[in-house]
This record gives structure tokens, C-alpha cells and sequence, in this order.
């Protein structure tokens, strides 16, 4: 079980940003809350070693990686919200041309800000970093994001599980 929920977190983790890497949305509680935990210590526990960092830049960097995740999880959350709303109005019948532009401009500025505070939140970070520790976070960030995929695929394969009643429907993408 705390598989699925590693997996659902990682799944709405992924960001088309310039690294391609996954970001969870900021959840208020409940399973999204405990698997960005688990995706913010997976991620954390294998930043020193797969860096080479001392122990001096982990401590600087630690914050710096918090902080680009929350970055990436607002913006994940906050686009995902507009877009179920842009979809609410559309699907109600009843959206007038007003309220569609609304949606659309809001969606638009996220759009255009979300990825370009993630590319500040990065720029930090690499300047923390030497070049070829860059380079090992960006495939640490690849890596993550590839076994987030295998592993929603695995599940995707298994189907629902039969204790979450009302999952018999397929989701739909924001």
C-alpha cells in the first residue's frame, strides 16, 4: 500500500520543466501528503551520496532542494486546479466566453511563471553545486522520475485494488 501511494505522489509529481523531473502537488493531508514525505526522503537520502556532497554542501543544500520541490508541487497543484475548473465549466453546458477567459488567462500565467520559478529554484541550486555535481543531480532527477513511471505502470497493469471502492472508473487527466 505504501507503494500505491509513493506512486500516485511521483505521478502527479512530473513537471514538463527543463529537467523533465517529477514534482509532487502540495497536499493538505492524507496519502498526496504521505507520498510527497516519501518522495521528498527518497529524494533527500540519496542527494549526499549520488552528489558527492560534503557535509557542509549538504546543509546548504538541503533547503535549496526543498524548496525546488515545493516550487514544483504548487505549480503542479495550482495548474491541475485551473485545469479541472476549465473542464468543470466546459463540461457544465452552461461556461460563458467570460468565464472560460478567466480560466485561461489564469492557466496561461501559471503556465508562463510556475516553470520559470522552478528554473530560478534550479539556477540556486547549481550555483551550490560544482559542475560535474550539476550533472549527477540532473540524472538523480531522471532517475527518480524513470522508476516513478515503472512503478504507475506496474500498478496501471495490476488494475484498482478492490478495497478502494468507486476506482472502477478510469481516471481522467487534468
Amino acid at each position: 500500500m505504501n507503494s500505491l501511494f509513493l506512486v500516485a505522489g511521483f505521478g502527479l509529481l512530473i513537471v514538463s520543466g527543463p529537467t523533465q523531473a517529477p514534482s509532487p502537488p502540495a497536499p493538505r493531508g492524507g496519502p498526496g501528503l504521505e507520498a510527497a514525505k516519501m518522495i521528498d526522503a527518497y529524494i533527500v537520502s540519496n542527494l549526499q551520496e549520488s552528489l558527492g556532497l560534503s557535509d557542509e554542501q549538504f546543509v546548504k543544500l538541503l533547503p535549496l532542494v526543498r524548496h525546488l520541490q515545493s516550487e514544483r508541487r504548487d505549480f503542479v497543484q495550482r495548474r491541475n486546479k485551473t485545469v479541472r475548473e476549465l473542464r468543470r465549466l466546459l463540461n457544465s453546458g452552461t461556461a460563458t466566453e467570460p468565464q472560460v477567459l478567466d480560466a485561461l488567462r489564469e492557466l496561461k500565467a501559471l503556465e508562463s511563471d510556475g516553470p520559470w520559478k522552478i528554473q530560478k529554484s534550479l539556477e540556486a541550486i547549481d550555483a551550490a553545486l560544482s559542475p560535474l555535481q550539476q550533472a549527477k543531480f540532473r540524472v538523480l532527477e531522471i532517475e527518480v522520475e524513470q522508476k516513478i513511471r515503472e512503478l504507475m505502470n506496474q500498478i496501471r497493469r495490476q488494475g484498482p485494488p478492490a478495497d478502494r471502492p468507486g476506482r472502477d472508473r478510469p481516471a481522467q487527466d487534468p
